[in-house]
């Protein structure tokens, strides 16, 4: 019965280890199997991984990719005060969508309203984002301007809600 106590490698299928720097009689001679000369000879002789003897070693050589935020960038379409001027009339609610219908953006996703031109008109303007200029011109002409919140933001207020209330529960169960 075979068992832990009598387990023996099959003949020949181990060998002594090489005992190295033993000398003449050691049937490895005066330099051990390591050579005449040259850098594995001596002690300390070693070259780092990836070594290719002084060539441009392959990681160097070939052509490196970084990380880049560009995926997570978020991109406005945006809309001057003076286009709102030409393409709506007085009290007109100017949303993303109306702005779409009017061919002023092409898409309705994020739209952000910037300060260049002048307003005479007051509309109610509902968009994802406003530059302070362009805030000041729609309320100066008896608008209000309307920041609407996208789905990431809400998500995004979601998640940070969510946190702040767990902050609040770990405090008060502390004390």
């Amino acid at each position: 019965m075979v068992g832990l106590n009598n387990l023996k490698p099959k003949p020949g299928s181990t060998h002594r280890p090489k005992r190295l720097g033993t000398g003449q009689g050691s049937g490895h001679g005066q330099t051990s199997t390591r050579g005449q000369k040259g850098q594995g000879s001596t002690s300390g002789g070693t070259k780092p991984i990836g070594f290719e003897g002084g060539q441009t070693p392959l990681l160097r050589r070939i052509p490196k990719s970084g990380f880049s935020n560009k995926r997570f960038q978020h991109k406005f379409e945006w809309v001057n005060i003076s286009s709102l001027e030409k393409n709506f009339k007085a009290g007109a609610e100017v949303n993303p969508e109306a702005l779409v219908k009017s061919r002023v953006v092409k898409h309705s996703d994020r739209v952000k309203i910037l300060g260049n031109g002048e307003l005479t008109k007051a509309l109610n303007v509902s968009a994802h984002g406003f530059s302070a200029g362009a805030r000041e011109k729609i309320e100066k002409a008896g608008g209000k301007a309307i920041l609407l919140v996208t789905v990431e933001g809400a998500k995004a207020a979601a998640v940070v809600a969510q946190a702040a209330a767990k902050k609040t529960a770990k405090k008060t169960d502390k004390k």
